[in-house]
């Protein structure tokens, strides 16, 4: 084998080997990433463009003789769960002009990745993360300036990096989402954005939470005892006394089982149902037509 073949063959194999040791946990935690995604993609699906906007109320007109008035459409409900039923309160925030070496001490105590700075009146204005303080080390460290002509990005991050506030260092405008938002467009922002934190404002843009994705991943992934509840209540509305009760129903990490008998029509019409539940990544199915 030529050296260069060597390479290749090396470099294929780091590409097949996993970077990190793996642990008993690591399947459910993939798959519950994976349904996470599966979630979100649904949502995009329903949102392709911007963030819905409701719908401008229609112009008031006379009634014609005779007629009551009738009273306005109630507003439609949201789908699914809110953020402010997931958010946590208070947030965390920092003040513009706190030094950075401040801004390290608080993400340290708080344990977390990323504070969002707000001003006087607590409008959040950028959010100040540990890649911003760990640029500034880096290129502090490597004493490198950009030159005259370079880079217009290599430039901004020079001069950013240059700062000692939270004013210099922070990522401005801050991404936020509202606390009437749905938990499932809340995921989807902070999917297309990369944040696992999203500052949680009110619509003068005050700060009144935040929320983390992995509360989103609870909110929107149902755990499996919720999934086998739906199985079962579909069970109960498709299938006869008679059909049902040799149907018995287990999850595990989304996948149902199902074994039993039962009359083939019932059987299909049952799996079907059973496959159109949310967050069922697959049905096994083991029933046995009679």
């Amino acid at each position: 084998m030529t050296e260069h073949e060597n390479f290749s063959s090396g470099a294929e194999a780091r590409h097949t080997v996993p970077s990190h040791t793996w642990h008993p946990g690591e399947e459910a935690r993939q798959d519950a990433l994976l349904r996470y995604l599966g979630a979100v993609e649904a949502v995009s699906a329903r949102h392709p463009g911007a963030r819905r906007q409701p719908a401008p109320a229609p112009a008031s007109r006379p009634e014609a003789e005779g007629t009551a008035a009738r009273p306005p459409e109630p507003p439609a409900e949201p789908e699914g769960p809110l953020v402010r039923d997931v958010m946590e309160v208070p947030a965390a925030s920092m003040r513009d002009d706190l030094v950075y070496r401040d801004i390290a001490r608080l993400l340290a105590r708080e344990h977390i990745g990323a504070i969002p700075v707000v001003d006087a009146e607590d409008r959040v204005i950028g959010v100040v993360s540990e890649s911003d303080l760990l640029a500034k080390v880096a290129f502090e460290a490597s004493g490198h300036r950009p030159g005259r002509i370079g880079r217009l990005r290599e430039r901004r991050m020079h001069d950013k990096a240059r700062g000692e506030t939270a004013a210099d260092l922070m990522t401005s405008p801050a991404i936020t989402v509202l606390p009437g938002a749905t938990v499932a467009e809340a995921a989807w922002l902070a999917a297309l954005s990369r944040l696992k934190r999203l500052p949680v404002t009110d619509h003068d843009g005050r700060l009144v939470g935040v929320v983390h994705r992995n509360a989103l991943l609870r909110a929107l992934v149902r755990d499996d005892a919720a999934i086998r509840e739906e199985a079962e209540a579909r069970i109960h509305a498709v299938c006869s006394p008679a059909d049902r009760a040799g149907v018995e129903v287990k999850v595990r990490d989304g996948v149902v089982e199902l074994t039993g008998r039962m009359p083939r029509a019932a059987m299909l019409r049952l799996v079907a149902e059973v496959e159109g539940i949310d967050d069922v990544v697959e049905v096994d199915n083991h029933l046995t037509p009679v």
